[in-house]
């Protein structure tokens, strides 16, 4: 075994003399009481270690030892509805062992030992299998089959499998025989977090992934398999934000990161996801959930680690087709992690502190999202979400800057509008999205070929109001044309009547796409309809007074998804008593 003695311990970095034969990235156990660590610098026989526990107590002279292995995380069933830390540590079995608070140098294994799985094979012996095939299954919860899958660097002829039965997932399942070379297989692989996973072919995202947000589906979707930013200062409702996408999205499995957030915040979603159901079938949310809980008072180290700790599981999952949605919250503390790193490892800093290779970090958790052709022929993706906390809210410093460059929707959180209490307070005059012209196909099938239109006569209507706003900070609303006071009114409505969402509202807090584009074609027409009765002689003041109007701002409140046919009754109600204000005029 390959030792090397400590000579210098700087907060999380170690480092170590007399260890030649490491590798870069090798996992090692540092000191006495075995500390997880990984290799981030080898000069000659000097290694610089990162470790991903408290060091307090470590002492100069203590052991490093390798491992012979990269940080890896393991991949089977027992990932579903499991809460791990961000080196796959999982936090319910240590809380058991040491309470409370995690004990450094605690050791357990990620997936359970002793549970067993009932695994049904899908292969016979004589079949030839080739990397990230599927050799069988397990129905891991009510919601996921959990497909077992030839590891991405393994092929060959079963030999034998096992029949249909109870197994762990440290018994051997099949036996491969591949040049005289024999492999084991078990329900579980281990794979390097930070080598991204094989796949066959990247493809083009072509379907929306809902997330039930009006503002988000219908003005800035985002395809699953995207890249998305959510930059917000504080108190604009990141979180919260997170927590509606990956309690509504209509992903196979999510999986949430809690990166260097209060420990309130990920204690909020252990209570609530299990309340919560599945949009789709009802049953509880967390039957497709996994939960990553890195949080702020956590090994700052380990912090760095949770985010490939995540995007790998989600991977995996895409390997069996599945489509996959990840929230990482948030990436600044991920990015203040490097930041502290870099300053233990004495590299010289780049923009506000932080290291030079920012940017292509961010690129290459970023980089794997997407939607691929998987090693078995199937179609899974990877959509990456990331909040972004800019110090006072400033969408110029390096984290956001930088993720822009990888992402192609952005989402802004305005704090003008969260004091306002205008959630999601999402400002839609800088928000955007690259996506809007992959997923025109599939609500162009569910609006009958009216989505683009609508969402850009939505957002032209709501520019106008803008400008229309520093107008009338100089010559007062009673100076605008009929038209233009159309325009502010129209705008109202798109805004508390399609854009506003309440989170806790149990018809609100989720919008079928039914839903949404029925409120936004209401909206629009009402303005067409009302246009007509201006050029009548109407004025704005009589048309808005209509009782018809107030239920068409309310119906995102009053009317569920199943009903969503009343908004085209309200619509027929606001053209009827415009129509009789015209007759009466004439």
């Amino acid at each position: 075994m390959r030792i090397g003695k400590i000579i210098r311990i700087s907060g999380p970095v170690v480092q170590a003399e007399g260890a030649l034969g490491f590798e870069m990235h090798e996992l090692v156990m540092v000191g006495n009481e075995e500390l997880i660590g990984e290799v981030v610098r080898i000069e000659g026989d000097i290694i610089t270690v990162q470790v991903y526990e408290d060091t307090v107590g470590l002492k100069v002279g203590e052991p490093v030892k390798g491992s012979g292995m990269p940080l890896s995380v393991e991949l089977g069933p027992g990932l579903i509805q499991n809460i791990f830390d961000g080196i796959q540590r999982p936090l319910t079995i240590i809380r058991e062992v040491t309470g409370d608070f995690v004990r450094r140098g605690v050791k357990t294994t990620a997936l359970p030992r002793d549970k067993k799985w009932h695994f049904i094979p899908l292969k016979k012996v004589g079949d030839y299998v080739k990397p990230g095939e599927i050799i069988g299954k397990v129905q891991e919860t009510p919601l996921v089959e959990h497909r077992i899958l030839v590891p991405p660097n393994r092929e060959g002829k079963i030999e034998y499998i096992v029949e249909e039965g109870d197994y762990t997932i440290e018994e051997t399942i099949a036996k491969l025989s591949l040049n005289n070379t024999k492999y084991e297989l078990k329900m579980y692989h281990k794979w390097p977090v930070r080598k991204p996973r094989p796949y066959l072919e990247r493809l083009e995202p072509t379907e929306p992934l809902i997330t039930g947000q009006r503002i988000i589906d219908t003005l800035f979707p985002v395809a699953k398999g995207g890249a998305v930013c959510i930059p917000g200062g504080f108190g604009t409702g990141k979180t919260v934000t997170s927590h509606q996408l990956a309690a509504w999205s209509d992903a196979h499995i999510i999986i949430y990161i809690g990166c260097g957030e209060r420990g309130n915040e990920m204690t909020e979603v252990l209570i609530n996801f299990p309340e919560w159901k599945d949009p789709r079938t009802g049953r509880p949310l967390m039957e497709r959930t996994i939960l990553i809980a890195n949080t702020s008072n956590m090994p700052v180290a380990a912090r760095e680690a949770c985010i490939y700790t995540g995007v790998t599981i989600a991977e995996y999952f895409r390997d069996m087709g599945y489509d996959v949605a990840v929230m990482a919250d948030s990436t600044s503390r991920w990015a203040e992690a490097l930041r502290e790193i870099a300053g233990r490892l004495e590299e010289m800093p780049a923009e506000e502190g932080y290291p030079p290779y920012l940017a292509s970090r961010l690129g290459e958790f970023y980089e794997r999202a997407g939607r691929v052709k998987t090693l078995s022929g199937l179609y899974g993706s990877v959509t990456l979400i990331g909040a972004v906390s800019p110090p006072g809210g400033d969408f110029s410093e390096p984290v956001t800057v930088h993720t822009k460059r990888f992402v192609r929707a952005f989402w802004a959180l305005d704090t003008a509008l969260a004091s306002m209490r205008h959630y999601p307070a999402i400002n839609w005059l800088i928000s955007y999205s690259e996506y809007v012209d992959y997923v025109e196909k599939w609500w162009n099938e569910k609006t009958h070929g009216n989505w683009k239109n609508l969402r850009l006569k939505a957002l032209e209507i709501l520019k106008r109001e803008d400008e229309l706003k520093e107008i009338i900070r100089l010559v007062g609303i009673e100076s605008l044309p009929e038209t233009e006071k159309l325009v502010l009114e129209t705008a109202r409505l798109l805004r508390e009547g399609f854009l506003q969402q309440n989170a806790y509202d149990p018809i609100d807090t989720y919008s079928s796409p039914e839903k949404q584009y029925k409120l936004l074609y209401a909206i629009l027409e009402f303005h067409n309809i009302a246009l007509k009765a201006i050029s009548k002689g109407i004025p704005v003041s009589k048309i808005i007074s209509l009782k018809s109007i107030s239920e068409l701002a309310r119906a995102r409140m009053n009317i569920p998804n199943e009903k969503a046919y009343e908004i085209d009754n309200i619509l027929k109600r606001i053209e009827n008593e415009i129509n009789s204000i015209m007759e009466e005029s004439s």
